[in-house]
């Protein structure tokens, strides 16, 4: 029986690779889409496929853009439906921040730091909860802090891809919940804004929008992390007696390094302070004209006191450090950053057509309605709809790798429809980020999983893709039966999932 359903996986985990595999680049799949939205219009305006707004009460019917008026506005527009798309501009704001801390080093210090520091009973954990927070710093936490955990592992006398695993759980599986806001925040933000004016033109999703799920998502992940790898993944692992492989020694923060610490602790203190001092008395000067927090330039401008203080304690510690000379090297940094965006600024592009396309044809509207009337008669209530929401995005997951290109495929169908239904934009997104992270540590089209086979194949050279799966296997279970808990928990106690956001949402001249 054993054997029986460990060749069916396997078929099952091979036939999942060449499906994904198959499937063109995320740009060109964009393109494709937006081909395809157009060809649509024509179609539901033919056969007339409408639908009752349930606010209104008006009729949206279907627009053709493959008329004369169509086609202008196609190419009268294609340059500002870029320009425009709502999560470019802060998710290039965002990184030029980010690019001066991780260049500087100190996204890299901070992680050795928590992990060379750490107990030896305390360095599950800390491996998971670093690799929960390395997310703000892009990409560090998949080539440097998953590697760093096997060598940290293996000095202590641990098995080493026990060590891996745990980091991996946390950078990867846990790649929605921080402490801290980073670029993920405002890109999906900015998408489910785009895909809420849909149904609500004057729609606004914040970075902060799921903000109180994540830092709480932070501390279950970081348990339930530690628990099936001391519990699971090293026990089955047992005894490494990894042949010629030797223990790597870590290098200790050098001198210099612990001086750029200082140095970042120091503007980091007075920075705190600063915003401390704007944002507490009544009239500081971070408050909304009318005083209040929840609106003021400290929440709707997170993006850009993340870019401010990102290139402020980062610059601290390249001074300090001396990884940093001079003003080139802030500047160099900053253009490195923006480097790794290349392909991102090539799907937006396309993404950006195929929304614009699918709102001006009206067709997101109409497929919402018709969308939400059907689960309205279906009598599912929200509980069991969240359920299937996270299952469809993990799922998806398993052939479609980036986080971004997957919501922007399919925000423009859920978030409306689940408006339509009286539930808020931002508790769809944090249903999606939950489906989406839960098989990460899975998916063979995640960007990261070779090297994380190359990693691994260090101590296992006969390791290879089911070698990975199998050991992250039992962290994706725990993990979404422990996430969805707490969301349902989240729902009956209808807890706030961000500042000032509800789980709810009222449509417009609706009762």
């Amino acid at each position: 029986m054993k054997k029986r359903f460990n060749a069916w996986f396997t078929s099952f985990l091979t036939g999942v690779e060449k499906a994904g595999n198959a499937l063109p680049n995320p740009a060109t799949l964009f393109a494709i889409f937006a081909v395809l939205a157009l060809l649509a219009s024509v179609v539901a305006d033919w056969v007339d496929f409408s639908a009752k707004h349930p606010g209104t009460g008006e009729v949206i019917h279907p627009v053709n853009l493959l008329t004369v008026e169509g086609i202008h506005r196609i190419i009268l527009e294609m340059v500002t439906n870029f320009t425009s798309f709502a999560p470019l501009g802060i998710v290039l704001v965002a990184m030029l921040g980010i690019g001066i801390a991780e260049c500087s080093g100190l996204i890299g210090a901070v992680i050795r730091l928590l992990v060379l520091s750490a107990p030896k009973r305390l360095l599950t954990p800390i491996l998971v909860f670093s690799g929960v927070m390395s997310n703000i710093g892009s990409d560090v936490g998949y080539v440097l802090l998953i590697p760093l955990a096997g060598v940290i592992f293996q000095s202590v006398k641990r098995h080493p891809i026990a060590g891996m695993a745990a980091a991996f759980s946390g950078v990867s599986g846990g790649f929605s919940a921080n402490l801290l806001l980073g670029t993920i925040d405002p890109l999906l933000a900015g998408l489910s804004e785009e895909a809420a004016r849909i149904v609500d033109p004057s729609y606004t999703v914040d970075p902060t929008a799921n903000y109180y799920f994540m830092v709480v998502s932070t501390f279950m992940i970081t348990l339930a992390g530690t628990w099936v790898t001391d519990k699971i993944v090293e026990p089955r692992l047992g005894e490494y007696s990894g042949g010629t492989t030797e223990a790597e020694q870590i290098e200790p923060l050098s001198s210099k390094e612990k001086r750029g610490l200082a140095y970042a602790l120091a503007v980091t203190v007075i920075f705190t302070i600063v915003i401390l001092w704007g944002i507490l008395p009544q009239d500081g000067i971070l408050r909304a004209s009318d005083g209040s927090v929840l609106r003021s330039p400290l929440i709707k401008g997170v993006v850009a006191i993340l870019f401010i203080s990102a290139s402020l304690i980062g610059i601290a510690y390249g001074f300090g450090a001396g990884t940093f000379k001079n003003d080139d090297d802030i500047i160099s940094g900053m253009g490195e950053s923006m480097k790794s965006m290349g392909l991102y600024l090539v799907l937006v592009f396309f993404a950006a057509q195929f929304v614009s396309y699918f709102k001006w044809s009206q067709l997101g509207t109409i497929l919402s309605i018709k969308g939400a009337e059907a689960l309205s008669s279906s009598g599912l209530g929200l509980i069991p709809l969240v359920i299937l929401f996270i299952l469809l995005s993990a799922l998806l997951n398993m052939v479609m790798g980036s986080s971004s290109a997957k919501w922007a495929l399919i925000a423009p169908i859920f978030v409306p429809m689940f408006m339509l239904l009286g539930y808020s934009p931002e508790l769809t997104q944090v249903v999606y980020r939950i489906g989406d992270s839960i098989t990460n540590i899975i998916s063979p089209m995640m960007s990261f999983f070779a090297l994380i086979i190359a990693f691994i194949q260090k101590y296992d050279k006969k390791a290879g893709m089911g070698t990975v799966i199998s050991t992250m296997l039992p962290y994706s279970i725990i993990f979404f039966f422990l996430w969805t808990v707490l969301l349902v928990v989240w729902i009956l106690f209808e807890l706030p999932i961000g500042p000032g956001v509800d789980l709810y949402y009222h449509l417009p001249g609706t009762p």
